[in-house]
């Protein structure tokens, strides 16, 4: 089980990023692709190698969270799976072992008494979109030791969502993120998918929270079970973000583990 970073807002430079990485003890930085410089066009696998090779570390890929591969307009659709497409050979050059995802519930309109999910209404046109993005994938992929992680948020709780995911991991280079922060703030309602299909867990994404205060906590500051989630993460032979957002909060975080280590020994 190795730990590692997010990308956090308060660096611009990835050079610093990997600084904080290697000073704190961590494996691997999480690219964020929503941020500009993150952007697939603009990752220099060159230079993100010498950077990695000189602080001794390496890095996962957090892609788009906007990105949409069944978006109803086919050039939209077409943009993001090529984005996708681009980024897997991207990861292949810099030894990337995990792209992490989430899953876009689409555009919904809400009736006078419930939520009509177009994604659900045009189940059809959805489904061949979601096949031919997760095969283009496939191919993509090939035999390189790269996954494509489908990180929980609220759209766990769709139906339609849930039998996406399985569709998607219909393939061998799909797999799950856990976060558990998320689970908790949607009163652990997207952990039952986590679990029919634990077998494909490969990443988490580990911060703490609070009812009162929301997820992102630095380790310890909540109310979460986190030996529980770390024996998980062990289990499954898990990659671990430590995902608080600044670095005071990284810095916790990093103390907790190196004390639950300790007292472990």
């Amino acid at each position: 089980m190795q730990f590692g970073m997010p990308t956090l807002i308060e660096i611009k430079s990835i050079e610093e990023c990997a600084a904080l990485c290697k000073s704190l003890g961590l494996a691997f930085i999480e690219l964020n692709m929503n941020l500009p410089e993150y952007q697939a066009d603009r990752l220099d696998a060159t230079a993100l190698r010498q950077i990695a090779n000189e602080y001794g570390i390496y890095y996962t890929i957090h892609l788009d969270e906007n990105l949409n591969p069944c978006d109803f307009n086919d050039k939209v659709a077409t943009a993001y799976t090529e984005t996708v497409l681009q980024t897997i050979e991207t990861a292949k050059q810099l030894g990337v072992p995990v792209l992490n995802m989430h899953m876009n519930p689409g555009v919904w309109f809400t009736l006078p008494d419930k939520k009509v999910f177009l994604f659900e209404e045009y189940k059809t046109e959805y489904l061949h979109k979601l096949a031919y993005f997760r095969d283009k994938c496939t191919v993509a992929v090939g035999n390189a030791d790269i996954k494509i992680c489908i990180e929980n948020t609220r759209s766990f709780q769709l139906d339609f969502v849930e039998k996406s995911i399985s569709r998607l991991l219909e393939s061998p280079v799909f797999g799950l993120t856990f976060d558990i922060g998320h689970n908790a703030g949607d009163s652990f309602k997207q952990q039952p998918v986590i679990e029919h299909n634990i077998n494909r867990l490969c990443h988490m994404h580990l911060h703490d929270y609070e009812k009162t205060r929301g997820d992102h906590l630095p380790l310890g500051e909540g109310e979460l079970d986190l030996p529980k989630y770390l024996e998980i993460a062990k289990t499954h032979n898990c990659r671990v973000v430590l995902e608080t957002k600044t670095i005071a909060g990284l810095k916790e975080s990093v103390q907790w583990i190196r004390r639950k280590e300790q007292n472990d020994e």
